[in-house]
């Protein structure tokens, strides 16, 4: 088996490196190994092995939230006054697999115009959507042509759910005239529908390093495929010519505290940068290829001037709303939340509750014209400019959860809650991120950018968000009011202000009236509450030099020779959907791009040789 942690001897010189082992890495990686039994490929993680039951079963995946997880790298921004000076946590995936071995599971495609939207040759919705069907084995509803069925990765429903929540939320949806369908991940399609999860149908978690990796790590047939975790990359190493032609990297102090000893292992053909939106830029910096003012600032020789390094942060701005409910200890996760269920006892009896995330719906939505309108001027042109004639192009996401969604606060009784989580998707703000210094250990100079856009948009379409989610949550029969101190604290005479009850309401619900001075509470809430949804793409994005573009459509660094990154820092806009998707088929579209440029298409299934 090719994993280790520690690097063997014969290992100093391979043909490609592939710098992050996170969700596109895995994917490139077995792709990789699969064209050819002679191209030696070494991935280097920084994190540890994904073989933890927090990882394997999803309904233990809130663990990995913990500030304790070693699973996750918990990035700290600096302060940002538009945000009243809060300095928010951006967590990233930290184990081999990524984000989606420590990600909520949901299963959700980018739009149609999202794909078109980037401008990148080799990259339309057309031609990426056999890389989207490549990457699945799917066990849903809707169109079988927009589906795949044979791939590596298992998408379902598991092997649990809460069908009166479900029904109860798609019914009080609708009665305020919201779109109830099939599949909303067919690219064209929003709407709210029944969740479909990177759940496999016997309850385990669809990670990347499970499903590409792992399998071709132990089969025997795949011994040019190494796995190096517990290792952090510190740069990438360059010959006189600019071309890649290695890395330094150095145990992680996390796993192997007495070790400091930095280490370079040779790269015959490809170094690959594929440590996250988060951590490429930093690696690209470390290396000399960025900003020449920043990296001058911080004592890093030039090596190629690409300014976009680092800049066009991006990530759906979230905030989280529980209620409430009258349901069962067995319809939520709140037992586990709180300490009241043992996880271990619960796998030895095989629970099927193991195979759940407890997020059981999941919407795109949008607003109508009138509504638009009534957020104000400034949001009605963004609306007429950037949505209104896309209607594939949800305003937010939306997704229920049956589980209070943070840690237990005193004066909250334990019970069973319910919970909506709200993100914008296309925000207007743009954050940055940049190194301070040449090492590992120099901290990060970032900045989210929540709420930063001049017009004040984004902000909008939370509130909006607010509202909807309320609304329809207010005509759920489960439903018995708002957890006080996780809503905007509305005046007790408010009509806004938040109940609580022994039963629902009645069936003619009205939809609450609120002030302006109610607007001002919920926009003040949003910037004391706003946070991430573990979604930051955008910091090496592929487009034109000459747009702050730091690859080009074949994912070559501008600059730089044998040097490509391939992740979601690679995206040139945003998509309306939870990312994982679209990094698994970054890595599968960024993997026929390099078999293609190696010449390796003998015998290898590419997605042109498949049509």
């Amino acid at each position: 088996m090719g994993l280790y942690k520690n690097l063997p001897a014969g290992l100093e010189v391979v043909d490609i490196i592939i710098a992050g082992g996170g969700t596109a890495s895995c994917v490139i990686a077995s792709r990789l190994a699969d064209a050819s039994p002679e191209l030696s490929i070494l991935v280097i993680e920084g994190g540890s092995n994904n073989d933890s039951p927090t990882i394997r079963y999803p309904a233990l995946f809130l663990a990995n939230m913990a500030p304790t997880s070693t699973a996750n790298t918990f990035h700290q921004t600096v302060k940002e006054e538009q945000l009243g000076g809060r300095e928010l946590i951006i967590p990233t995936g930290a184990v081999l697999g990524g984000g989606s071995s420590t990600n909520f599971m949901m299963y959700s495609r980018a739009q149609r115009s999202d794909f078109d939207g980037w401008n990148a040759a080799g990259w339309s919705a057309n031609e990426m959507l056999p890389y989207l069907k490549k990457l699945e084995t799917y066990h849903g509803p809707g169109n079988k042509a927009q589906h795949g069925y044979d791939g590596p990765i298992q998408v379902s429903g598991g092997t649990y759910g809460v069908l009166r929540s479900q029904n109860d939320f798609l019914a009080a949806a609708e009665k305020i005239g919201l779109p109830v369908v099939e599949d909303a991940q067919n690219l064209d399609v929003i709407g709210i529908q029944r969740a479909m999860r990177y759940i496999s149908p016997d309850g385990k978690r669809q990670d990347a390093a499970t499903a590409y990796l792992h399998p071709r790590l132990q089969d025997g047939h795949h011994r040019n495929l190494h796995v190096l975790v517990e290792h952090q990359i510190v740069r990438v190493l360059f010959d006189g010519d600019k071309r890649a032609v290695g890395v330094e990297f150095k145990a992680n102090p996390t796993f192997q505290p007495g070790d400091s000893i930095t280490r370079s292992v040779k790269a015959q053909k490809l170094v690959i940068v594929s440590c996250g939106a988060c951590g490429s830029p930093a690696v690209l910096e470390r290396s000399g290829v960025g900003n020449p003012e920043i990296l001058k600032q911080v004592g890093v020789e030039l090596v190629a001037s690409v300014p976009g390094v680092g800049e066009d942060f991006e990530d759906h701005q979230s905030v989280l709303y529980p209620y409430r409910s009258n349901l069962n200890p067995d319809e939520t996760l709140d037992a586990m939340v709180t300490g009241r269920a043992d996880p271990m006892e619960l796998i030895k009896n095989n629970d099927k509750m193991l195979g759940w995330n407890c997020l059981d719906v999941s919407c795109k939505l949008r607003p109508t014209d009138a509504e638009a309108t009534a957020l104000g001027p400034k949001f009605k042109e963004a609306w007429e400019n950037d949505f209104k004639n896309k209607p594939d192009r949800p305003l937010v996401l939306m997704a229920s959860a049956n589980s209070f969604p943070g840690l237990p606060e005193e004066g909250i009784p334990p019970g069973q809650y319910f919970a909506i989580s709200n993100f914008s998707v296309y925000p207007y703000s743009r954050g940055h991120i940049h190194i301070t210094g040449p090492n590992l250990t120099d901290p990060l100079n970032f900045k989210t950018g929540f709420f930063s856009d001049a017009d004040g948009v984004d902000i909008k379409m939370l509130v909006w968000a607010y509202k909807k989610s309320r609304e329809i949550v207010r005509r759920m029969d489960l439903y018995r009011g708002e957890v006080p101190s996780w809503h905007p604290a509305f005046p007790p005479l408010s009509a806004a202000a938040c109940i609580d009850t022994d039963g629902p309401l009645a069936n003619d619900v009205q939809d609450i009236q609120y002030t302006a001075d109610d607007d001002q509470i919920i926009e003040q809430w949003l910037i004391d509450k706003v946070g991430t949804s573990w979604h930051s793409l955008g910091t090496c994005k592929m487009a034109p030099y000459d747009k702050d573009g730091v690859v080009d459509t074949k994912l070559s660094v501008y600059g730089t020779k044998g040097l490509k990154v391939a992740d979601l820092s690679i995206a040139p806009g945003n998509v309306g959907a939870h990312t994982n998707n679209t990094a698994l088929a970054i890595g599968e579209k960024a993997a026929d791009v390099i078999i293609k440029e190696l010449g390796l298409l003998k015998g290898q299934k590419t997605v042109n040789s498949e049509r």
